[in-house]
């Protein structure tokens, strides 16, 4: 199925979630405003929505979570005092992050999951194809994933979801889809989608991450679509009556991903995704990287 392309201009942003795993820092902070080095992990992630042409986000929020909104509004006071320290470099970083896009926010109210915060996002998307970003998953701007994503949706119609490989004694930790090869080696077409299967009937090692290129059609689909795994609406199931009748809402395809991505999902990870980054950045990598290798060894 071909359609017309028709620019994709709209990103989703989940962020209702309570962040349990990260208490009790997340007791009173957002999960998204935790710091990856010095910026908060949110704003990796409408960063990258920007850098693909997403002009408009809508953030998913819930209770306690006005510190996003803060944070992607100007603060006068705080930029009239860095104006007359005559502080250029930290202006603009301030300034930054409220220049990046058109942002508008809406509260999901319950959690019922994934697949519900993005139907919350039906009014504000209308009959577009939109994006989908979730705030776990920071991927490197040196390796673009979500304009490839855009790119085969505006050719082939449909949704398009972004998979990675991963040790199959993890899989279980995802989402899985069966797929089959296409003509492009980093695109596969997807005829099943699990959520979270054990390693013996996961269909393959091939793991959703969270990046989406949604039809519109998934919102009907959402409507009626019943909890699921954990007791909550997954964009999985919903996806996977996308993949089996293409009638619906036309094909699902998958971009696979071989490139940088941090995981901020868990404390490990998270802690991972710092030092990862910390090390790859010109202003604090050398002394960084010098003092890694001292404490690594001298603990070993």
């Amino acid at each position: 199925m071909t359609q017309s392309p028709s620019r994709i201009t709209k990103a989703v942003i989940p962020a209702a979630g309570l962040g349990t795993r990260f208490l009790p820092a997340t007791k009173a902070t957002p999960k998204e405003m935790l710091p990856v080095v010095d910026k908060p992990a949110i704003q990796y992630v409408v960063e990258e929505a920007a850098a693909a042409g997403l002009s408009d986000v809508l953030m998913i929020t819930g209770r306690n979570k006005r510190a996003l909104e803060d944070h992607f509004d100007r603060n006068y006071e705080l930029e009239g005092a860095l104006t007359r320290k005559g502080d250029a470099e930290r202006l603009a970083k301030v300034q930054e992050s409220s220049e990046l896009a058109t942002m508008h926010y809406v509260r999901q109210g319950d959690p019922k999951g994934l697949g519900h915060a993005i139907l919350c996002a039906a009014p504000h998307v209308g009959d577009q194809p939109f994006a989908v970003l979730l705030g776990d998953d920071l991927i490197d701007p040196r390796d673009p994933l979500l304009s490839r994503m855009m790119e085969i949706q505006e050719r082939e119609g449909g949704s398009v979801i972004a998979l990675m490989e991963v040790d199959p004694e993890q899989i279980h930790l995802y989402g899985c889809a069966a797929v089959e090869p296409t003509g492009d080696s980093d695109v596969v077409k997807v005829h099943d989608l699990v959520e979270k299967p054990d390693a013996a009937d996961a269909p393959s090692n091939y793991a959703i991450i969270g990046r989406y290129v949604l039809d519109p059609a998934i919102f009907e689909i959402l409507r009626k679509t019943e909890p699921g795994r954990g007791g909550e609406i997954q964009i999985t199931d919903a996806l996977q009556q996308l993949s089996v009748d293409e009638k619906v809402g036309g094909p699902v395809h998958g971009v696979i991903f071989k490139g940088r991505r941090y995981d901020t999902g868990d404390r490990g990870d998270f802690l991972r995704a710092i030092v990862r980054l910390a090390c790859e950045r010109e202003d604090l990598g050398p002394d960084f990287r010098a003092w890694l290798r001292s404490y690594v060894s001298e603990e070993m």
